[in-house]
Formats: structure tokens, sequence, C-alpha cells
């Protein structure tokens, strides 16, 4: 379109410049065709106008009106010229419909111009307007004006009316270009190239009008020649002002030019609108001086008009010396706070230029970094970023400029810094933008990293062997069957439990068991190969991931693997010297194949069924599994009915440990737990009668297993025990008991939909309870559990007013998740940490770090499991806060769970809190220890 606007209005010029061949053709083009354009712009701004919902529609009506009483006036003109073939009387419609041109476009002007704020903004534009329009009028009556004013004086017949039409052209002439000049420097930001081109079209059609009012082309003036190309190119660039415009606008999302090609702004751009009235005021100067060398009496107008124009200079220099003092001070103030902030924070703080050359660096850069800001100052930010970072941080420095500034302000980087010594720091830092380069706020986070990957090793590696745990077992076993190896049905995974620790622990003594397991794990993780993966489950088991060969023949493969495994089996079984005895230990190991379909959870639970087979076929050999060992599982179902049965009959007793101060020795909460007595009277704990009832059909003690009746089994009984638990707590908190109960819940549980919020509110009013008095404890979740509905969960909760404790923080897969998005009030440690937090200088270390960030974090801790007193004591001196165990109490009934809290406190190792009741020997005798270590039992046949 640029193209055929240029092309139609150099033919034009070209035409009126040649004559355009005849005198007709002259007149009909230099009339009707310059109506013709002008209707063309009128026609292209209405509908502009009727296309757009802003505060522009109306200066683009206004233009269509002000271009259609440009088409009328030419139209008239050419109605004389052309089809009567007369003289265009003077004045005339045509005068009429020119002398409307000008004020519907200077109000379309002031319409599309940045309107001031304030006060001395208003009339600073005012003051502006003035000194461009008194300036240009102070010129033009010194040149041509003054004379048409005496001719109309002379009393002449006619005179005065012709003087005041060709007075009223160069005066409204004035005005449009005083407009055009301040909207050029106080012009919207919003469709700025369409503004800028109707701007343009305007200009042109003054300057036209200009040349057509002066004395030199006025007299001798007639249609089609070369001055009405100037209005016609005007008419064209208005009509294409809007539309045309609107296709240079840039796509978006379109890609912005790399941080390193934008250009720097030019200081001369942002100082040309102060400038403005200096000029002005130099043209009035030049006016006066015309009159002056020229020899001529200074006229009464001119006189005027330069006084004004001096007085309106005066009055907004003022303002401007008002307005500079005023921001000078205010500049001077932020200044003075910024340099304290900057300079007092211990967050460095950097300004990099565009071209990526550092052009500040705050003083904290000497304590953080190691090195002077001064040295820093004119380095290559490139420079200082590791290289195997430089592309990440590029990249996202990239995509950040190119970002819309209102939609993402901010940006995060985390990159290697170096630092003075030559060591690389991890440094976060905070990006925004500054003047086309950056401002970075950084920090040294290189302990937080260090942290981290310990807390991520610690939770995907077991803590006593340092192998991979359940988790990350999980995890590569996925990896192997949903990887490029998907389609190699040789992989194998093979579960190990060792036969006889038990006996080793009870004789030699845990340490012993420890030091055993540890030893076991070295052999099991020389015996397979480079690629495969050897994990510690938990306790005396093991297992292995042998990754398959791409073999098709399934005898050959099975083979093999079975040579690999008892190949592991004859290892483990050397005898081991532990504690200055030689112990012997077997090992029984079930192997499971990658059958086409197969999940990870179905394959390790083939590899378990098969390994319990082994255990159950006499121990110390290797089973493989059979799809007949899971018809078995089947048979489970008869036991889930039993349970729910139990529970119906009030076979469920509930006993409530105290969680102790471990600064006071006060009670601070209870811990509820269930116990089913069963018919033979014995009283199991909940993971030993799901163990015996799975056990009771020859399946595998998973409580967390799948099977049928056992999810619903489990959440009955969960909604008896919360049930239970804030009854009797409600009755304590009637008798003046006010502790808390704590109830242990899974992820999944709480995601029941079976369990709504609103039925836990319900509980808390129907008995009375307060919602504080309440406290879940979230257990280690299901990693198919989506994080964001449980946070949303648990955030509800704790409006309510419930407490919200992190139970087994320390081990499981989520512990770092958990901590960093979940609503949490208190971390209970796991008892694995707690078991051997004296023994184990690894334990120790490990749990002390975990109870440093509990203490950062402003949160309770609890040792879950906190049997011995030296147990309690090293803890204590870590930093717990709380705990629970045997070296306080057992699970009490209700009668004497009363007396404990009716005394108040227990005795604390190295303490002074007073003794309460621990627990009776029945009580004691209840509460079945259950060490980490203990070995699988064989289920009854």
């Amino acid at each position: 379109m640029q193209l055929l606007l240029a092309v139609v209005s150099g033919g034009y010029a070209v035409g009126a410049a040649l004559g355009w061949g005849s005198e007709e053709v002259a007149e009909v083009m230099g009339d009707f065709g310059l109506s013709a354009a002008a209707l063309l712009a009128a026609v292209s701004c209405y509908s502009y106008a009727r296309a757009i919902d802003s505060r522009e529609r109306p200066a683009w009506l206004l233009f269509a009106f002000s271009s259609l009483m440009g088409a009328c006036g030419n139209a008239v003109w050419g109605w004389y010229e052309v089809i009567l073939g007369e003289a265009v009387p003077k004045p005339s419609l045509a005068d009429f419909a020119f002398l409307c041109f000008a004020p519907p476009a200077i109000v379309g002007l002031l319409v599309l111009a940045k309107r001031p704020v304030t006060r001395a903004g208003w009339v600073c534009l005012g003051l502006d307007s003035w000194l461009i329009g008194g300036s240009l009028l102070t010129l033009s009556w010194s040149l041509a004006l003054a004379h048409t004013a005496r001719t109309a004086q002379s009393g002449a017949p006619g005179s005065v009316p012709r003087a005041a039409l060709s007075l009223a052209y160069p005066l409204l002439d004035i005005a449009l270009v005083s407009m055009v000049l301040v909207l050029h420097f106080r012009r919207s930001e919003t469709n700025r190239s369409a503004v800028n081109t109707a701007i343009a079209a305007l200009a042109l059609t003054v300057l036209s009008d200009a040349l057509f009012t002066s004395p030199l082309l006025s007299a001798g003036y007639q249609s089609g020649q070369l001055l009405d190309a100037g209005w016609f190119a005007g008419s064209l660039l208005l009509a294409y002002a809007p539309w045309g415009a609107r296709r240079m606008q840039p796509a978006p999302g379109a890609p912005a030019r790399p941080l390193l090609d934008r250009p720097v702004s030019r200081p001369i751009t942002g100082s040309l609108p102060a400038l403005t009235p200096y000029l002005a005021a130099a043209v009035c100067t030049l006016g006066i001086l015309y009159n002056v060398v020229d020899g001529r009496k200074v006229d009464r107008v001119v006189v005027f008009t330069g006084c004004t124009v001096v007085l309106a200079l005066v009055i907004r220099q003022g303002i401007m010396l008002l307005d500079n003092i005023a921001l000078t001070q205010e500049l001077a103030q932020k200044e003075n706070h910024f340099r304290s902030l900057v300079q007092g924070s211990s967050d460095v703080i950097m300004i990099a230029a565009p071209t990526g050359t550092l052009r500040y660096v705050s003083p904290a850069a000497a304590g953080v970094y190691g090195r002077e800001a001064e040295e820093l100052v004119g380095t290559e930010l490139a420079a200082l970023i590791h290289p195997h970072d430089l592309g990440r941080v590029v990249h996202e420095v990239r995509r950040f400029l190119a970002a819309p500034p209102a939609e993402e302000p901010t940006t995060r980087i985390e990159c290697r810094f170096k630092s003075g010594s030559g060591e690389w720091l991890n440094v976060e830092s905070t990006v925004n933008r500054h003047q086309g380069g950056l401002i970075l706020n950084s920090r040294d986070v290189t302990e937080r990293v260090r942290l981290q990957a310990q807390l991520q090793h610690s939770a995907e590696h077991d803590p006593l062997t340092d192998l991979p745990n359940r988790a990350l077992f999980t995890r590569r076993v996925r990896q192997a069957l949903t990887g490029r190896r998907a389609g190699d049905h040789s992989t194998a995974v093979l579960f190990i439990d060792l036969d006889g620790f038990k006996a080793v622990n009870d004789t030699i003594g845990h340490q012993a068991g420890d030091e055993l397991l540890v030893e076991a794990g070295r052999r099991l993780q020389d015996s397979v190969r480079a690629g495969d993966t050897a994990a510690r489950l938990g306790g005396d088991e093991f297992a292995a991931l042998i990754l398959g060969d791409g073999s098709r023949d399934r005898s050959a493969r099975e083979y093999q693997v079975h040579e690999i495994a008892d190949r592991l089996r004859t290892a483990l079984a050397q005898p081991y010297r532990v504690a200055g005895h030689e112990v012997r230990v077997a090992a029984s190991i079930g192997v499971a194949f990658a059958d086409p379909g197969i999940t990870p959870s179905d394959l390790m639970r083939n590899a378990d069924l098969a390994m319990y087979r082994a255990k159950a076929g006499g121990k110390d050999r290797v089973e493989l599994y059979a799809p007949q060992m899971q018809a078995e599982v089947v048979r489970k179902a008869e036991l889930a009915g039993r349970l729910r049965s139990a529970l119906h009959e009030g076979e469920f007793a509930l006993l409530h440990q105290p969680v102790v101060s471990l600064a006071t020795g006060a009670v601070t909460a209870v811990a509820a737990q269930a116990r089913w007595r069963s018919g033979q009277g014995i009283l199991f704990t909940p993971a030993e009668f799901l163990r015996v009832a799975e056990f009771s059909e020859g399946a595998p003690p998973r409580p967390d297993a799948p099977g049928p009746g056992t999810s619903s089994r489990t959440a009955e009984l969960g909604r008896w025990l919360l049930e239970e638990a804030v009854g009797q707590a409600a009755e304590r908190h009637r008798l003046g008991h006010d502790v808390p109960v704590a109830v242990r819940m899974s992820a999944r549980r709480l995601l029941d939909r079976s369990m709504p919020l609103g039925s836990v509110e319900a509980l808390l009013n129907r008995h009375g309870l307060p919602a504080g008095a309440l406290m879940i404890e979230l257990a280690d979740s299901d990693p198919r559990v989506p994080f964001e509905e449980l946070e949303r969960r648990l955030a509800a909760l704790r409006r309510l007013g419930v407490l919200i404790a992190l139970d087994g923080f320390g081990s499981g897969y989520a512990a770092i998740s958990a901590l960093r998005r979940l609503p949490v009030d208190i971390l209970k440690l796991d008892r694995s940490l707690v078991e051997g937090v004296v023994e184990s200088a690894r334990l120790h270390k490990i749990t002390a770090g975990l109870l440093r960030i509990a203490n950062d974090l402003g949160m309770q801790s609890v040792a879950d499991g906190a049997d011995l007193p030296e147990q309690v004591t090293a803890l204590r001196a870590m930093g717990c806060t709380h705990g629970q165990g045997l070296a306080f109490s057992g699970p009490l009934d209700e009668y004497r769970l009363r007396r404990a809290l009716v005394r108040g406190t227990f005795p604390v190792p190295g303490g002074a809190a007073q003794p309460a009741l621990a627990g009776g020997s029945s009580s004691g005798s209840m509460a079945m220890r259950r060490g980490s270590h203990n070995e699988t039992p064989v289920p009854p046949t």
C-alpha cells in the first residue's frame, strides 16, 4: 500500500507539473480530483472510527468531517470553473467549506494529545500552544498579513471581506500548525503509527495552504498546478493513516531483538520538547527583527503578540523552574534513601548495560563474592557465569526481555558465579529491566543448594547403607519399563530378604545388625552389574533391578537371571564379621520378569510374592514368580470381613501416647493409636493386625498393597479412629485437660471423597471440641496423590484451626516437596532416624540438619520413637522440641492417660521436670516396640 500511495501521488504530481496536457483536464483534476481524494480520506477515517472502541474515536470522526469539508470546497470550486466556466467569486461557499477544514482538525488533534495530569501541565500545554501560534503569527504578520490588513483599511469596495477571508486562512493554518507541533511532542503512546501518519498528512495540507496564501503564489494560482499535488498527497496520506499504519505494527508474539542488538535511545530526542518554547521565541524575535532591519515601523500587532509570547515564556519558565526544584529535592531524598538501602543490603545489586557490561555493583559484593565492587565494574557479566550455565542464562534473559513487561515484570535465575578465590558459588538472582539493560539482585545460596542436594540424596537413599531406597528404586523400575527399553521384556526385578537376621539383632544387638546390613548392602552392590540398581527397601529387605539385554529367548534369559540371583544368594550367605563375632545369614530371593504391558507396581509386587514364596518354601533359595501366586492374594478378602465385623462388634480399642516437651517435660499433646483385641485376647497394633490378616492367607505383609477390601476396611477404621479420638478428646476437654489429640492419616485418606471437609467441621461441632485441639499427622503420601489437591485440602483444614504435622519426616520420596509446598505446623521425625541417632554418626548429622531446618522455618519438631534416655538427651541437644516414645510412656488407656494429665509432666533426662505416670505394666506390655531392622516373619502355614 505504501508503494501504491507513492505511485499515485507521484503520478498526480507529474501530471500537475506538465499541465495535464490541456487546460480543461487540469481544471478537472485540480478541482474534482482533489475533491475525490478528500472524500476518500473522509470515508476512510469514518470507517476506522466505527471499527474501533476507544478514546480516539472522536478524533477520527473529526478528521472525517474535516476531510468532508475539504471535498465540498473543492467540489464547489470545480462547479464554478468546470461546469459553469466562471471565476470563483470571493467569498463563496467554497471559502466557507475550506474555513471549516481547520477547526475540526484542531479539536481532533487535541483529543489525540496526551492529557496532563496536573494543573501546571494544563497551563504549560496552553502556553506551549500560544508560544508556537504567537511566534508563527508574528512572523506571518511581518511577512504578509500586515499588507493584507492595510489593504482592507484602504476602504476599496469589497476589500474588507476579501481581506478578512485572506486573514482567516493563514490564522487557522497557524492554529493547526501549532496543534501539530504540540501534539508531536505530547502524543499518546496508543496507536502511535496511525497518529504520526495523520499528523504528517495535516502538516502537508497546512504547508500547501501556506504556499497558496503567500503573496508569491496567490495572485497567479490556477487549478491543476503543481501546488495541488500537496493537497492531493495530504488527503491520500490521511486516508492511508488508520489502516496502513496498523499493518506496520509487529505481530503479537513476534520475537524481540536480542539484548545486545537493542539500540540505546538518543538523549536529543527527549530534549526537543524542552527546546520548543525557546525555538518559538526565536521565531517571534525573527519577526520583529525583520521589521526593524527593513526600516519599517514596528506594527502594534507584532509588538503585542511578541510581548505576550515573551510573557508566556517567562511564566512557563517559572512553572518549570518550580517543578524542577521540587523534583530535584524529591530525587535527592529518594537517591539518599535508596543508596542507604542498597549499601546496607546483604544482597548484591548489579546493573548491567545492554551490552552485558556491569556498570554498577553494590558494596555487598566484597562479602558475598569475595571481590571488590570496583573490580567487578566494567567486567562482562558472561565472563563471571559458569560456562555450563551461560547458555541457559542467556536463553532465559532473552525470553524475559521478549515478554511484555506488564505480564512478567521480573524473573529469577540460578547459576554458578565465579568468586574471588576462584571457586564457583551458587547464586540466585532476581532480574528486572532497566533502560534496555538489567538490574540483578543476587544472593549466595550455595549452602542452601548443598543442603537441598543432601536432603534430596537422603530422601532417595537409605541412611544406613546409602543404597537407593524404595522411592528411587521404583522410579528406576518405571524408567526401565517406559524408556527406550520399554519393548525389552528380559528386564527382571529381584526382591531379597535376609533369613535369620532377627536372631542377630536379638543376640548381638541392633548395632551389630546395622553393621551386617551395611556389609550386605556392599556385597549386593558389588555383585550387580554397572548398569543395574541395588537398593534397600527397608529392614532386612533388599532389591535389585537387572536390566534386559534384548534377548528374545525367555528360557535362556531366565537361566541367566537365575544364575545372577544365585550368585547374590551365595555372596550374602558368606560369614559376616560384626562386633567381634562371626555370624551367618541366608537370603531368600524372588525374581519377576517384565511381561508385556506390566506396570512397575505390578512387577515389584510379583517379585515380592516370589520372595515370600521362597521364604515359605524353606528359605535360602531363589523362586521365580508364577501367575498362580497372585491368586493367593484374592483370599485376603475373607479377612476383610473379619476386620469389618471386629469394628462393628466393638473389638477395637483406642490408646493414647503422650507427646512430651523436651524442655519442660510437660505433656503438650496425645497421639491416638488403635488396637484390635482378637477373639483370643491378643491386642494388635494396626500394622500388626493388618499383617496377621494378610499372613493368614499366605500373602506378604503390605498394608498398602492393593487387594479386595483392603482400602475399604482401612477407610472404615480411619473413620472410627477419628470419631473416637475426637469424642474422647472432647470429654477430656470438658474435664479441664486442654491437650490436643493427634490422629495419623494418609494423604490418600485425606483426599477420600467420603470424608469431605465439612465432615471434620461437623464432627468437631457435634462433640464441642475446639478446632485447635485436633492435630492431623500426615503420613507419607502415595506418589500418585496430586500435590495440588492435597495442598488445598490441608489449607482448608488449617483455616478451620486444625494443626498439621508432617509425619515420618526425613524418609520417603515426598519429604522435600511436602516441606516446600504443604502448609505444615509441626515436623515429626521418622522413627528410623531416632533409633540410630546415638550409634550412627551419619544419622546424627542428618537428624541435626533436619532439626535445623525445622527451627529455621519456625516449626516445632517431634521425635517419634524416643525410647531410650540417651536418645532424648541427644535430640534435646540438637534442638528437638518434643518427643514421643517409651522414654516417657507407652500408649495408655483412658484411665491412665487422665492420671498422667493430672500430673502434667514427665521426667526428662538432664531436665528438671517432675515425674508422672508412665504407664503400668499392662500398658507397657501392650505397647509393642517395632524396630526398623526386625526380620520379616514367615507366614504361618
